[in-house]
Order: structure tokens, then sequence, then C-alpha cells
């Protein structure tokens, strides 16, 4: 007796909940989408010290909202599409970008606590940040290490990378700015602090090693000059930042005034390094972008190029007033519009990025729906 054959149920797709244009978009957002509030806290920092009225709080604002819009994302996506969210760990071009939720969280933390005096906030969101950076820096390393299939060297390696050095770097200073405040072993947090800036430091040496010899020594199309190589600098101002808040706090602890020879020495070493780089990526940038006219359209990366202008702005200022330098001054003032109209350019083109997918969504609406069609015709 001839038996039929059972049809075999397709798995539904749990991003089908969603419209087809905005499940689009969580199914590709970029771990490193949180760049944004990364540059934004940074230039909002970078205003209140260099007291340029209303913005601070205009960009506070901004931040709190990108904060928790792009978390929201990200949750969404590790919902309805798991086997992307998970296999970005492993992708050594995209990997590098979860580091951006440590240093965002500690930049708004660092924000908080600077602009709004929200001591208790900033220290929630340093442990949060903590916790973050335990999970990812090994957890991404461990997956890069592990995988089967790797790409080829010249493929694999990108200024991304360096993220990581930017997300530990990012714990020293809002730590800086809370643990003293908070009560506790203020030695043991001034040894943990010190540790991790000390980590981050000789993080960046065994990565940028790598990333000049693929500039060196492999061949360099234009398209391989992405936006996130600009945090070649943005990894050190960062680490300058940390190290001048360190020296800034040593009096208050006998561990860090018996290192506060070394902890300038470093500091000095890290901010000429950040200087040396500009110049090379303006040069490579005009390569890119004049010299071979790559089109400059919006991608969220660009938010990794934005961070550091604003980064090395603060880190300049916060070194001039520790170290006391005050012909550094005319730095912050010079580079903090550079850095406002990086940002202003790529929150334009997110929002015209925005508005156009909400006019695609409006459209898959129409094209779904005969009532909706009926109306507009």
């Amino acid at each position: 007796m001839a038996m039929k054959a059972t049809p075999v149920q397709k798995k539904a797709d749990p991003g089908a909940r969603l419209s087809p244009s905005f499940n689009n978009a969580v199914a590709n957002l970029s771990p490193a989408y949180f760049a944004l509030v990364m540059a934004t806290g940074i230039l909002a920092i970078a205003c209140q010290l260099l007291k340029i009225p209303v913005l601070p709080k205009v960009l506070l604002a901004i931040n709190l909202v990108a904060y928790g819009g792009i978390w929201m994302l990200t949750i969404l996506r590790a919902l309805y599409h798991p086997q992307r969210f998970f296999g970005d760990f492993c992708s050594h071009q995209r990997g590098a970008g979860f580091f951006t939720t440590v240093a965002a969280t500690a930049v708004l933390g660092t924000q908080l606590v600077v602009q709004m005096n929200l001591v208790a906030a900033a220290y929630a969101l340093w442990w949060f940040a903590l916790a973050l950076w335990l999970v990812l820096i090994y957890a991404v390393f461990t997956a890069f290490t592990v995988r089967r299939e790797k790409p080829a060297f010249e493929d694999g390696i990108n200024g991304g990378w360096l993220t990581a050095v930017v997300a530990t770097q990012s714990l020293v200073v809002l730590g800086c700015n809370v643990l003293p405040m908070t009560g506790g072993d203020t030695e043991a947090a001034m040894l943990a602090l010190v540790l991790l800036w000390l980590a981050g430091g000789m993080l960046y040496i065994w990565m940028i090693s790598l990333i000049f010899y693929r500039y060196t020594f492999f061949r360099f199309h234009p398209q391989d000059l992405t936006p996130p190589y600009w945090i070649n600098m943005g990894a050190m101002a960062i680490s300058t930042l940390a190290g001048a808040l360190l020296v800034r706090i040593a009096g208050d602890s006998p561990l860090l005034t018996s290192l506060l020879p070394f902890l300038k020495g470093f500091t000095l070493f890290f901010w000429a390094t950040a200087t040396w780089w500009i110049p090379m990526l303006v040069i490579l940038g005009v390569w890119r972008y004049v010299y071979h006219k790559v089109p400059l359209t919006y991608d969220p990366l660009y938010w990794g190029a934005v961070f550091p202008l604003a980064m090395y702005t603060t880190a300049t200022f916060q070194l001039g007033k520790v170290f006391s330098l005050p012909f550094l001054f005319i730095i912050p003032q010079l580079f903090v519009g550079l850095a406002l109209t990086a940002w202003l350019l790529t929150f334009l083109g997110l929002v015209l990025t925005l508005t156009f997918g909400l006019k695609r969504r409006v459209k898959d609406r129409v094209s779904q729906s005969p009532i909706l069609q009926v109306k507009l015709n």
C-alpha cells in the first residue's frame, strides 16, 4: 500500500514578524554601530571642557536615545538573526566591532558624571562595561583563534581591531572619574586602573605591528582604507586621556604617586604616537578620495573616524591641563571644529539614510496591502 509523503514544513523565519526593510536593516546591523555613541559622547565632553554652550546637553540627549536605540536593534538582531549575530564573533572583519559596546557604555558613563554629576549611574555603567569587556575580550579573540577557515592576512586585519584597545582604555577613563568617589579600597581600584591602562597599551603594540606590516608589505587598494583605520590614532588618543587622568588623581594614591614619572612618560609617548598618525591618515585619505575618487557615501563605520578626532581634542586638552602646558590648548580649539564638522556630516548621512529607509518601508506596506493601493489610486 502506497503511503503519502508527509510535506516537510519549513522552519518559520522569526524575522518575518518585522517589515521586510526593517528586518533587512536589523539583519545587516553592524556590530560597530555603537561607535555613534562613542563619537557623540566624547564630542559632548570636549565641548563641555571647552565651555561651548548648549551643545553638550544636546549631544547628551542624542546619545541617550542612540544608546538605547542601538541596544534595542542589537537585541532584536540576536533574537531574530542569531546565526548572523553570533557568526560575527568569528568574523575577522566584523568581530572587533563588538568592542564598541564596551567603549560606548563607558563613554556614556563618563558623560553622566562629567556633565550631570550622576556618580551612581556612572558607577553602575562602569561595572556593566567591565562585564562586557571581560566577556568580549576573550570570546572574540578565542573565536578568531579556533576558527578553522581563516581569511588571508591582508583581508582579515584592519584598524577596527584597535577598538579592543579603545574599549580597555575607556574603562580607565570612566574609572578615574568615578572610582575615587565611590569609597571602597582605593588602592586596589587604582592598581586595577593602572593594569588596564598598561594592558591596553600592550594590545596596541601587538595590533599596530600587524596593521603596519599589512600597510607596508601587502598591496593596499583605495577600498581597503576603510574609516576604522582612523582608530590607529584614536586608540592612542584615548590612551593619552586615560594616562592624563591617572596623573590627575595620583595625589590621592601612594601607588600612583610612586609611578608618577612612569605614568607621565608613557602618557607623552601615547600622545606623540597619536599626533604622528594624523598627517599619515590625512595623506592616505587624500589618496583614497581625491586621487582615486572613491565616492564618499554614508557608512556606519564613519563614526569610527569621527570618534578619534573628538578624542584627540579631549585628550590634548587634558594633557595640557594636567602637565601645565597651556600652549597645547590651541590644538583642542582647532580640532573641536574639525570634530564637530565630521560629526554633523556623518549625522546628516545617517538622517538621510533613515529617511530613505522609511520611504522604502512605506512602499513595502503599500505593495503588500491591496486596500492601500486602491486608496492611493
